[in-house]
């Protein structure tokens, strides 16, 4: 970097980025507490954001989330699309995760075989 212009394109750049991530119509979360990682979310989270990547959708926001309560049905992922309720998958493996990714976050379809909640608004 060696302009003021040069440091203003970095600035829009990074700006872009950041406006993306708050204002993504695309969700997904991941619980994160004690048991959620015994239970194997780092593995999880890990599949996620390399699914996401190989598929390069840009727009998807990827978080984390603390103990939901649901201890039981850990590792919890939640997905949240524009206009539609929230969904939570429960018992998720990595080997879940294209199929969610694939049906509910690319192409808006519940697996419904996975789902063991829906948050309406």
């Amino acid at each position: 970097m060696k302009t003021i212009e040069d440091l203003k394109r970095l600035r829009d750049q990074v700006q872009s980025t950041t406006r993306m991530r708050h204002d993504s119509s695309r969700q997904i979360i991941v619980g994160m507490g004690t048991c959620g990682i015994a239970a194997g979310a780092r593995e999880v989270m890990s599949t996620i954001l390399d699914e996401i990547a190989k598929r390069k959708l840009d727009d998807v926001l990827v978080r984390q989330t603390g103990c939901i309560g649901m201890c039981e049905k850990e590792v919890l992922v939640d997905v949240v699309l524009a206009g539609q309720p929230r969904i939570t998958y429960g018992n998720v493996t990595t080997a879940d995760i294209p199929k969610i990714i694939a049906d509910h976050v690319v192409n808006g379809r519940i697996v419904k075989e996975l789902a063991i909640g829906k948050f309406v608004e």
